[in-house]
């Protein structure tokens, strides 16, 4: 995200005002849209849900960029598997380029294709992951393929054909809703008041400028090389330089997750989803390079000596699950009942 629009959506630039014009003319055109989908809503059939499907839980946020969406994807991943469930994820698979859809996120996918998300879900859990643009025939070919019992949806609250049972959003707890408008004057996909009709709203981090259900933390697990099997303590790095790399949504986020390891970081910042080539980070010293877990999955293919990436937990309530539970029991109890 440039600087500029950063300014725009989130430090109170006037530029805002200028933007306002198209803003309202974007708000007309979802609306129309949504007006057009419902006037118009295809069947299960005609969409290619053609089965008697298992729960979708929708897992999206209402701004662009990054939120925090996939490690709260990854710890619902580990908890239905925690508990005997069969759990599969479908992705839209931004920053990934395929000749044909869906694509099947196997064993070393390859993140050009798959994009880094859906790359990064499977390498860490193991969990079956279909990518493809239209979210409802990933879906379909994820239990065409694979006997899920539960699946969930990494982002897609946008996505009016993708049948779902439950929603949750994410919010940067540090960003919020930005100045509140939508884009290109703010960084909103939907008016602010849609999340009166999702079922959770999570803050990603302490302190949130918004109200949310539910606060989730990012806490560090341990380093990991990026080329190799070689594992240190979260405070490895502590007190020493080290180069800072990060193509996710909220880069500062990760710089400011360093500071607090007492990390001085040397700072780079690409676009989300940047596809890295060897020699963006390759640099003219002995320095040690850190970057995301979700960087990595792009840099394993590399030649890195000195590289590693930071692997997080998501930490959250308990009631955040018995509240998930809850409501996979009821769908259930409406199953049977019908």
């Amino acid at each position: 995200m440039s600087a500029w629009i950063e300014r725009v959506w989130y430090g109170g630039s006037r530029w805002r005002f200028l933007l306002w014009p198209l803003s309202w003319l974007y708000l007309l055109v979802v609306a129309i849209r949504k007006t057009i989908f419902t006037m118009t809503k295809p069947s299960a059939s005609e969409v290619g849900v053609t089965f008697a499907r298992p729960p979708v839980i929708v897992v999206g946020n209402l701004t662009v960029g990054g939120a925090g969406k996939t490690p709260l994807v990854i710890a619902l991943v580990e908890y239905f598997q925690r508990r005997g469930l069969r759990p599969g994820v479908v992705s839209r698979g931004y920053g990934g380029v395929s000749e044909s859809y869906p694509v099947l996120v196997e064993r070393n996918p390859d993140p050009r294709l798959t994009g880094d998300e859906p790359a990064l879900i499977h390498m860490r859990t193991g969990c079956p992951v279909v990518v493809a643009p239209k979210r409802a025939e990933a879906l379909q070919k994820l239990l065409d393929v694979y006997d899920c019992d539960v699946v969930i949806s990494d982002d897609g609250l946008q996505h009016l054909a993708l049948p779902r049972d439950m929603e949750i959003v994410v919010v940067d707890a540090q960003r919020g809703w930005g100045n509140g408008l939508c884009l290109p004057a703010g960084p909103l996909r939907e008016p602010v008041r849609r999340v009166q009709s999702v079922d959770l709203v999570v803050s990603n981090g302490l302190h949130a400028q918004v109200n949310a259900d539910y606060t989730m933390q990012l806490r560090p697990v341990r380093w990991k090389k990026v080329s190799g099997e070689e594992e240190k303590g979260a405070n490895y790095f502590a007190g020493r330089t080290a180069h800072a790399v990060a193509a996710i949504g909220n880069p500062g986020r990760f710089f400011a997750t360093l500071a607090d390891l007492e990390v001085a970081s040397i700072q780079h910042a690409f676009p989300d989803h940047y596809s890295y080539a060897q020699k963006d980070i390759e640099f003219n010293d002995d320095l040690p390079v850190l970057m995301t877990e979700k960087d990595a999955v792009k840099c394993k293919s590399f030649n890195l000596e000195n590289a590693w990436y930071l692997e997080v937990g998501a930490e959250l309530n308990s009631t955040f699950y018995e509240r998930i539970d809850a409501r996979l029991n009821e769908l259930r109890s409406h199953k049977k009942d019908g």
